[in-house]
């Protein structure tokens, strides 16, 4: 029994240091990228109904 729960708790770690190494990889992927782009005006028409007028 306890050689199943030292098992799990190792690979517990395993998993939080593969999702720590992700989450920063995914951190700096996202500051190199900026993720920003120029704003854009949006202009369309609108039709309205006569009885809204």
């Amino acid at each position: 029994m306890e050689r199943d729960a030292k098992n799990l708790a190792m690979s517990g770690r395993k998993v939080g240091g593969v999702l720590a190494v992700l989450f920063v990889a995914l951190l700096i992927a996202a500051l190199i990228d900026g993720g920003e782009e120029p704003l854009h005006p949006i202009e369309q028409t609108i039709d309205v109904p006569e009885a809204a007028r």
